[in-house]
């Protein structure tokens, strides 16, 4: 069965079975004072769906609601990182190099590890350039898609585990000096799980890297939807630094380091009109939408013509900006890195 037929035949069931009930609490702190923050459709595969974040107004974490089912994860990841978009993946991430190095540099002040595990190590890229900045450091990757065997036969990570890290845990346990985690908690269902599984992994006095999307940036309320922290349907949960910082004191660890990606780096302007012009242009070719017509392809080029131009300028525009963008801290993620006790 070809990829059209697959993906029918999933659509002909509907969408609801992609979602778990809704939740009338918050997952973080159980407070029943949540409100909507956003609607929004999928701005990057153009998926068929609709998805809802809503904010907790006690403790202001931000979760979706309702929450991708199993079948909705393995349906919305598809084609994503791997099959259709494996290749625009692997370029987007083999640009990162010097984000990936400010990732590794943030541990040399406190330790030079034997052996790094890196959760969500996707492809394999920030192994590779981190391995430059530690050059006797083992790294090793942990990811639920093909991407993780993909990084061990390049030779990027020494080993690799395909699976869901809590229930590879107990195999890992105490084995590594570093566990990261980079833009990883966002995609789980359940934060704390993934948290109490880097304890375990980790051997005493080892450090845990974190980054994730900033509910509290500057850049989601200046661009709402658009904003790429939010990646809808992909990201569920989003904690704020002060949430994060006390699971992880709750659970042993100490915090040794707070900080955030360069907000003159952080490309706000492009990524948003990135995400409207994905919104605005009609989609290409893609196997889990009606093949387009004539009509519909002429408007996809006509609008590229118009969009192109808009994001070139965009970037432009942030670049320039970088300066202002850096005083007033535009940034789009947070880092922590915290030590077992």
């Amino acid at each position: 069965m070809d990829r059209r037929a697959e993906y029918a035949a999933e659509l002909a069931e509907g969408l609801a079975r992609f979602f778990q009930p809704r939740r009338a609490t918050c997952p973080w702190c159980g407070s029943t004072r949540i409100t909507l923050l956003l609607r929004s459709p999928d701005l990057v595969q153009r998926k068929p769906g609709r998805f809802q974040l809503d904010r907790c107004a006690d403790c202001a974490h931000v979760f979706q609601n309702p929450c991708l089912s199993a079948a909705g994860l393995a349906f919305y990841y598809r084609d994503f990182y791997d099959g259709l978009g494996e290749r625009m993946m692997d370029v987007t991430f083999s640009v990162q190099a010097r984000t990936y190095r400010e990732r590794a540099a943030l541990v040399v002040p406190h330790a030079d590890p034997a052996s790094w595990l890196d959760v969500g190590c996707g492809h394999g890229h920030f192994c590779r350039t981190a391995r430059k900045v530690l050059p006797r450091t083992s790294f090793d990757g942990l990811d639920f898609g093909g991407g993780v065997e993909l990084a061990r036969d390049r030779g990027w990570i020494r080993r690799g585990y395909r699976g869901e890290f809590p229930a590879l845990a107990a195999e890992l346990a105490e084995r590594y000096d570093v566990v990261s985690m980079h833009h990883y908690l966002e995609h789980s269902t359940d934060p704390r799980r993934e948290l109490v599984a880097a304890l375990k992994v980790l051997r005493p006095g080892g450090l845990l890297l974190v980054e994730v999307p900033d509910p509290e940036s500057a850049w989601a309320r200046l661009t709402g939807r658009y904003w790429i922290g939010w990646l809808q349907p992909q990201h569920l949960h989003f904690a704020p630094r002060a949430n994060l910082r006390a699971a992880l004191t709750e659970l042993g660890f100490t915090v040794l380091s707070e900080s955030t990606d360069d907000p003159a780096h952080s490309h706000g302007l492009p990524t948003a009109m990135m995400q409207i012009s994905g919104e605005l242009v009609p989609p290409p070719e893609r196997p889990w939408l009606p093949r387009p017509t004539r009509t519909r392809r002429l408007a996809r080029a006509l609008g590229l013509l118009v969009s192109v131009p808009l994001i070139a300028l965009a970037v432009v525009a942030g670049w320039l900006l970088g300066p202002l963008a850096r005083r007033y801290r535009l940034h789009h993620n947070y880092r922590l890195v915290a030590r077992k006790s």
